[in-house]
């Protein structure tokens, strides 16, 4: 059965998304019209600027339509900020700033730090394919997960400070989960040339 998965394609690796979504099997389209979401079994929502994200979900007349989506089961995965639009509640964000919400975590906005901040590293992400092997994980001024609710799967921790690279006050924080059919991750998957984080998804919107 091929499915369709939509790209949030406000802003971000939308490009890297699809092609790593396509590598896994499913058919791929750019969202930015309600009309279009209507169409989609699942929608990927990349990383980029949170804030900015969440201005241009209202000003295309998404963040409604893309709420009751959530609320009727559409299947969400979302990277790096994408993780923060999902979460229900932020740390560290804007005044002004809302979310999609759906998924019962507290995510800290900018955890890890600035830019020049951004780290690499091999992680242990529980249910993907071959999940003996570690992916090969890309942070970039990454949220951490601070705390989930009883319904929510953690998938990946940063591993212990002594490793090479990681942060000291990132030791065990909590970077990948799942909660029903909403996935979510603090690094970039589609830029590292492993798409078992996208076959997962797909798996996940083929239900």
């Amino acid at each position: 059965m091929t499915i369709t998965i939509g790209v949030l394609a406000l802003q971000g690796d939308v490009r890297e998304h699809r092609t790593a979504l396509e590598s896994a099997g499913a058919r791929t389209v750019g969202v930015r019209r309600p009309e279009e979401l209507a169409q989609v079994d699942g929608l990927v929502l990349p990383g980029g600027e949170s804030t900015t994200i969440d201005k241009l979900l209202r000003i295309f007349e998404l963040d409604e339509p893309l709420r009751a989506r959530i609320a009727e089961g559409l299947p969400v995965y979302g990277s790096c900020a994408g993780m923060i639009l999902l979460a229900d509640r932020i740390l560290g964000g804007t005044a002004d700033q809302r979310t999609i919400g759906g998924l019962d975590v507290t995510v800290r906005r900018n955890a890890f730090g600035r830019q020049v901040d951004s780290f690499e590293t091999d992680l242990a992400v529980a249910g993907l394919p071959g999940d003996e092997r570690p992916v090969h994980a890309v942070f970039i001024r990454a949220p951490w997960v601070e705390d989930v609710g009883p319904g929510v799967e953690v998938l990946a921790r940063i591993p212990d400070a002594s490793t090479p690279g990681i942060p000291h006050a990132a030791a065990g924080r909590i970077v990948a989960v799942q909660q029903g059919p909403l996935l979510a991750t603090s690094f970039h998957p589609e830029i590292s040339g492993d798409a078992r984080v996208h076959e997962r998804f797909v798996q996940i919107a083929k239900g």
